[in-house]
């Protein structure tokens, strides 16, 4: 049967969840073994697999899903050659039943498609749902990561200041208080060097901020951000580490959605995400068209 994995924490941390903090990491030696890959799989990707099987896939399907999809989007699978249910189960030990509901989990996704006399097939990457968490992941600790990052942060560039603003005009009291006590939680955080529960709470400033723009689009992309922070994997941008910095301009935010300064609330958010000289080389300056 195929090795169940355990895995840390995703890092994300809803609305009302104050009390989870601080957080831990699971200790190494309580992670369990690695799902098995297909020969040709780099170790990274088995690496990630421990990281994502237990956020959003549960048990034997789940874990299929973050196998095959790493593979997918690592060029390990390719367009090459159909994708052979029976070859699948027989390789990972799961039921025909498991693979086949994996591999409709992955077409939703825009990864895979299946065809009459075609057979099921790896779709270009012009198909996929870039903006899928998953895909979000698996690209990020894949050969595409620089990519990635990069493209996240031009994203996060574009929508998170329009937000701020937007906030600025739809402030609540429970609202503002739960923003108050995230920036309280990195202050603590930062003065303790914690910075995993730095990340997890800023993570949830920004989701948090996005829902209450008052625009349900870009609600929608509450989860692309919240992904963003997750599997940044470096100092992408001026949120990413615990400085004082940082922490100022969140306080900044915050100060300007209770006053109703959007303006100044859009600036903040600006010279928060500026992209640091010495990580350029990681998320490079925007391309020219």
């Amino acid at each position: 049967m195929m090795t169940a994995a355990r895995s840390a924490d995703s890092g994300l941390a809803g609305p009302g969840e104050l009390d989870r903090y601080p957080y831990a990491e699971t200790p190494a030696a309580d992670r369990g073994a690695a799902a098995p890959v297909w020969e040709g799989a780099e170790p990274e990707m088995g690496r990630m697999s421990r990281r994502a099987a237990g956020s959003r896939g549960r048990g034997l399907h789940g874990q299929l899903v973050q196998q095959l999809g790493q593979m997918i989007v690592s060029g390990d699978l390719g367009a090459d050659r159909p994708l052979v249910p029976e070859e699948i189960g027989q390789r990972f030990e799961v039921s025909r039943t498991v693979v086949r509901e994996s591999l409709r989990v992955l077409e939703a996704k825009g990864l895979v498609s299946a065809r009459p006399n075609v057979g099921t097939r790896v779709r270009p990457v012009s198909d996929w749902n870039l903006l899928d968490p998953d895909i979000i992941e698996w690209r990020a600790f894949g050969p595409q990561r620089d990519d990635q990052r990069r493209e996240l942060s031009e994203l996060r560039w574009t929508i998170e200041p329009l937000a701020a603003r937007l906030a600025a005009g739809h402030g609540r009291d429970e609202v503002q208080q739960r923003l108050s006590d995230m920036v309280e939680i990195m202050g603590h955080a930062l003065g303790q060097s914690d910075a995993l529960t730095f990340s997890r709470a800023d993570a949830e400033f920004h989701s948090l901020l996005i829902q209450v723009a008052g625009n349900r689009m870009l609600e929608h992309l509450s989860g692309i951000v919240s992904a963003a922070l997750q599997v940044s994997g470096g100092p992408v941008t001026g949120c990413d580490r615990p400085t004082e910095a940082s922490l100022t301009q969140h306080t900044r935010i915050v100060d300007a959605l209770a006053a109703g300064d959007g303006a100044t609330a859009e600036a903040a958010m600006r010279q928060l995400l500026t992209v640091h000289p010495e990580v350029e080389r990681v998320v490079p300056a925007p391309r020219e068209h």
